[in-house]
C-alpha cells in the first residue's frame, strides 16, 4: 500500500458525455453525386409526394362522408384548390 502522498495523483473524474443536439426528424441521406442517379433520386422524391397527397386526399373524401367533422373542412378546402385550378 501507498503511504504518505502520492505525486501528480488526481482523483479520477467520471467521463465527460457529448451534449445531445437536437436532432433533426426524417429520413439521413447521403445525396448522390452522379447525374443519373440525381434524376432516379429527384423522380422518386416526387412520386412519393404524390403518391402521399393522392392518399391524404382520399382519406378525407372518405372521412368526410362519416360523422367526422374535422375532416370535412379539408375535404373542402382539397375541392376547392382544385376547382380553382381547373
Amino acid at each position: 500500500m501507498v503511504q504518505g502522498n502520492t505525486k501528480n495523483l488526481k482523483p479520477k473524474s467520471p467521463p465527460k458525455r457529448a451534449v445531445k443536439q437536437d436532432l433533426k426528424k426524417g429520413r439521413r441521406a447521403i445525396a448522390p453525386k452522379k447525374a443519373v442517379a440525381v434524376k432516379q433520386a429527384k423522380l422518386r422524391q416526387e412520386l412519393s409526394a404524390k403518391i402521399n397527397r393522392s392518399v391524404e386526399g382520399q382519406m378525407v373524401s372518405a372521412a368526410s362522408s362519416g360523422k367526422l367533422t374535422i375532416m370535412k373542412n379539408a375535404a373542402q378546402a382539397s375541392t376547392d384548390t382544385k376547382t380553382k385550378k381547373s
